[in-house]
């Protein structure tokens, strides 16, 4: 894919993992699937600090998607946030045989998060400001 392509899809990216950060991640910990999503054993404070990171960059990404090239370090953050989350919790759910289950819930999705944001960032070329 080119980068005419990636401008195309990357603000509707920010867009659907903007509203699913907002209005997902708390039903899947509490109602939907808690052994997939919520770590054992429950922690209310954990859970409200996470809900409320996440809802926030949530937030932060949806207004990124109206100008992706002026909010490339959020969503530079949100590639590698996303990664550094992930391999902690893969990590943790290798050790403790309670948390497996985080295998096939949250940690595929923080991975497919990161991935897709790589996947669609446009390629830079760093060029110096001398040259030329």
């Amino acid at each position: 894919m080119d980068d005419i392509a990636r401008a195309k899809y990357l603000p509707k990216a920010l867009m659907v993992i903007g509203v699913l950060f907002i209005l997902v991640i708390y039903p899947m910990m509490m109602w939907v699937w808690p052994q997939g999503w919520g770590w054992t054993p429950r922690q209310p404070e954990y859970e409200q600090m996470i809900v409320g990171i996440y809802v926030t960059l949530g937030v932060f990404l949806i207004r990124a998607a109206k100008n992706p090239a002026a909010n490339i370090s959020l969503i530079w953050f949100t590639i590698w946030s996303s990664l550094v989350h992930g391999v902690i919790m893969l990590i943790q759910a290798l050790i403790d045989k309670t948390d497996r289950i985080h295998l096939a819930g949250d940690i595929p999705i923080l991975f497919l998060i990161a991935g897709v944001l790589w996947y669609l960032m446009p390629k830079y070329k760093w060029e110096s400001k001398d040259a030329g």
